[in-house]
Formats: C-alpha cells, structure tokens, sequence
C-alpha cells in the first residue's frame, strides 16, 4: 500500500504499523514531492538500499520544513521513536549515544516520516564500531566547479585513477555519484582493520596519486593552496565518521538521488552527480538492475594491499 492511499495515521509495511504524519507536507516544492513520495521512494528501492545500511549506526540528515528549510543532523535517537526500531550504543568522548539502526523497510519508512531526507551510516558495524568494513574516497570538482562540465570531468578522470591504482593494490572498489557534488568510490574490506590503520592506508594511496599527478590532483586540506587541482578526500575513513548511503536522496533541488554505479558508465561525458532522482532511479534499478549486486563477494584485507603498496613506494 502506497503512503499516499493508506490511513491517514499510518501505513502497514510488512507486518509493521508505522505511524505517519502530515503525508502531503511538500519536502520538495519546486516539484511538489511530497513525504509521501518520499516514503515511497524509500519503500521502493528498500532491497538494494538496506544491504547498504543493516547493522550501522545511523546519522539522520532531517529536514522537516523542507529541502529549503532549517535542518539538522539526528544522531541521538529520540523517545518518541517505536520500540520496533532497533537501536545501538556508541561510546563518544564523554559518554555514549543511542543511535538508531535501519535493518528493515518498516524503519526506512519510518525515517522518511521523519523528514530524514538522507541517511548517513558508519563505516562499521554495531557488532565492530572500531573496525571499518568499507573505505571511502570522496571525489569532488576542483574549484567548486560542481556544476561545470570540465569540473565533473576531472572528477571522472580522477575516479578512474584511484580506481585504477586501487584495482592494482588487489582491491575492488566501487563507483557511485553523490548526488551532490561528485562522486564515491567504496572498497569493501573484512572488517579486521581498525579505523587509524585504514585511514593511514588511504591517505597513503591518495598521497602516490598526488605525487604521480602533481599538476592535477592534492591531498592539501587547504582549498586556497590546491591551485586548481582536485583534492583525494580521505577524512571520511574515521572512528564516528559517516558517508551518504547508496539511493539516499539529497537535499538539493529536483530531490537528486546517490546512484550506484557501472564502471564503464564512468566514460559518459553527459554522467553528472546528480543526474538521477526520487522520480527517475526506479525506472533506472527497474531496467537496468543494482550495479552493486554482489558487491559483498569483492571484501578485501588490507594486508596485501599494504604490502603491494610498500613495494609502490
């Protein structure tokens, strides 16, 4: 049952009750997407999404008047939430938090009720918060050149250089626009590696990349010292640190959508990061499949690569 034809105080989703409110709230006016649509955006592509969200504690990026409203990020999770919705304690300096954990369909649909307009997971696991099972290289335009085609060019140019070089390490990384600014390459790994090693391993491979090509990619922080060149991100691969999960929508005009990706899709000159959306990404997963299915058989140690990447250096 669709949200938008359900009771008006809440809809059935397996064999959950989730509560909902104010469906026809508009959280994109520009296209009249409602929460509703949300919910059921979220409800739609629920298969492929939720293998990328099970088991992690989950930050909630909410919007509740709106993509063009004030916002906030959720970490702790509120009492008002059901019973039913799983939650996990995280230490932090100080003390800990209660935060939720999205294992199901019934509590995806809860959290678009919620506004929470993208989820953002850990890069571990409840049962392993110190040990990343996936590492990120966030990707974007030089330049703040988001928008510009040269820009995104050089975001494809440099994603298959990272890829290239990560594919010789022994890894098998994955590609997946943002549906902000750029694009992610994700590298499954076993989940054996704690977060300081794992972080020193990509800053390692994006410091080989910045050497190799001085005059087009940097890992200096420092937007007024890269000259033009396209800065290797790796500060996402921390303790507590998070990463936009694959067919999260995002809070930008026409509802653009992250969007898992083939690795031959990367030579299209017309691919953009937010060339997919709410309303346009189920057609595409209906016609054209999850690139990413199977992507837990590509899990990777890091000790061989730490080693081929010695004999690099």
């Amino acid at each position: 049952m669709s949200a938008r034809a359900a009771a008006k105080d809440e809809i059935r989703v397996g064999d959950r009750r989730v509560p909902v409110t104010h469906l026809d709230k508009e959280l994109f006016p520009d296209d009249g997407i409602t929460k509703a649509e949300l919910i059921d955006y979220y409800r739609t592509v629920a298969r492929p999404m939720l293998t990328h969200l099970r088991e992690r504690p989950l930050v909630m990026e909410r919007y509740p008047d709106g993509y063009r409203g004030k916002s906030f990020y959720h970490k702790d999770v509120p009492g008002y939430f059901p019973e039913w919705i799983r939650t996990v304690r995280v230490p932090k300096e100080g003390g800990s938090l209660t935060m939720a954990v999205c294992d199901d369909t019934a509590t995806l649909a809860y959290l678009a009720n919620q506004a929470c307009i993208t989820p953002h997971p850990w890069l571990s696991t409840a049962d392993r918060l110190d040990c990343p099972d996936r590492l990120v290289f966030d990707l974007d335009p030089p330049d703040d050149g988001a928008d510009d085609e040269d820009g995104f060019a050089a975001v494809r140019w440099s994603a298959r250089t990272v890829g290239d070089l990560l594919t010789e390490l022994g890894l098998r990384p994955a590609l997946m626009t943002t549906g902000s600014r750029g694009i992610h390459l994700v590298v499954l790994l076993d989940g054996r590696t704690d977060f300081d090693t794992a972080r020193r391993f990509a800053r390692r491979v994006a410091d080989v990349l910045a050497e190799r090509h001085a005059d087009r990619l940097t890992t200096e922080a420092r937007k007024n010292k890269r000259r033009g060149r396209l800065y290797l991100d790796t500060q996402r691969n921390a303790y507590a640190q998070t990463s936009v999960a694959p067919y999260a929508v995002r809070a930008r005009p026409h509802a653009p959508v992250a969007t898992p990706l083939h690795w031959d899709e990367l030579d299209d000159p017309g691919l953009g990061p937010r060339r997919w959306t709410l309303r346009t990404l189920p057609e595409r997963l209906d016609k054209y499949g999850d690139p990413w299915k199977g992507l837990g058989r590509c899990r990777r140690s890091l000790g061989t690569a730490q080693r081929r990447l010695d004999a690099l250096v």
